[in-house]
């Protein structure tokens, strides 16, 4: 009997000691009624509450919670079916308000996220709608976030995750893309072809110009190549006529030169009578004797 009413009183204790001492995680909160009304919010770490007075009514992770939106179909300004979901990111910043603000703050916050995404979608054309994402996730974290802080919720951000429109409205897209591709292609190869007469102009027109400047400078090569061989004779000539005057001003200078004039002078008949078969001879041979006569004259007089 004894031991029957040891059994129980451990029992009892046990459960004493498991309804009075609270062990809360991190990142957690627990929120406390008393009789049914709230009490205290408990933290992480050990709590101790009063046994059957006081119960744990909620448990709320204080970590960021992502919730998926489901699909929904909006109708762009332009009268367009778009089909929309998105994630939703929030967290518990008041865990009190979380318990008693709503019955239901998560089914609150997808429909509120649901009904302002279709208010701003309908704002919108359909080509808007892919442009304008992050304009559309701004817009819907402001709207929610202003209603949600009375369930002691904040919602971090919204992030649209597929925007798909009707088939129909694909395939023309696709073809108005296919089309836009196919003119920037048309474009991109005029252009090229531009770019390449411009180049083959610019590249015949540089290369007369260089023709032209070469032929130019060879000719006023030429001309100062002659320039200079014409000044070169002309100097060699008057040196040697400066030089011949000297020596025919020179003691028998004047005799010498009579003795070489004779010389050429035979000398070039006899070259004439070389080239051909008619015999040429002197038209006064009394000068061609004298000239010889003078030649021995000279040469004698040299020997002397």
């Amino acid at each position: 009997m004894l031991g029957s009413v040891t059994l129980v009183i451990f029992v009892i204790a046990i459960l004493f000691v498991v309804k009075t001492v609270k062990v809360v995680p991190q990142q957690h909160a627990w929120v406390v009624e008393r009789l049914g009304k709230y009490h205290a919010t408990l933290g992480p770490g050990l709590s101790i509450v009063v046994p059957f007075i006081d119960r744990v009514a909620y448990k709320h992770i204080l970590k960021e919670i992502p919730l998926d939106v489901p699909p929904q179909v909006c109708i762009t300004r332009d009268n367009t079916q778009l089909q929309v979901d998105g994630i939703l990111y929030f967290q518990i910043t008041d865990p009190m308000r979380a318990s008693y603000g709503s019955s239901n703050y998560i089914a609150a916050i997808t429909q509120l996220a649901q009904t302002t995404l279709r208010s701003v979608i309908g704002k919108m054309e359909l080509d808007k709608t892919f442009e304008e994402r992050d304009h559309i996730n701004t817009t819907i974290v402001n709207a929610i976030d202003e209603s949600a802080e009375n369930w002691g919720v904040k919602v971090l951000r919204y992030e649209i995750k597929d925007l798909t429109p009707p088939k129909e409205i694909l395939h023309a897209m696709q073809a108005q893309i296919t089309a836009e591709r196919e003119k920037r292609a048309l474009i991109a190869a005029s252009e090229g072809r531009k770019q390449e007469q411009i180049n083959i102009a610019t590249g015949q027109r540089e290369a007369a110009i260089a023709k032209s400047e070469g032929e130019k400078q060879a000719s006023i090569n030429r001309a100062e190549g002659e320039a200079a061989a014409i000044l070169s004779i002309a100097e060699a000539s008057a040196e040697a006529i400066r030089k011949t005057a000297a020596a025919i001003q020179a003691p028998g200078g004047a005799d010498a030169a009579n003795l070489k004039v004779a010389e050429q002078y035979v000398n070039a008949f006899g070259e004439l009578a070389k080239t051909s078969n008619t015999l040429i001879v002197p038209a006064n041979l009394s000068d061609m004797s004298g000239l010889i006569a003078t030649a021995m004259q000279v040469v004698k007089t040299q020997s002397k």
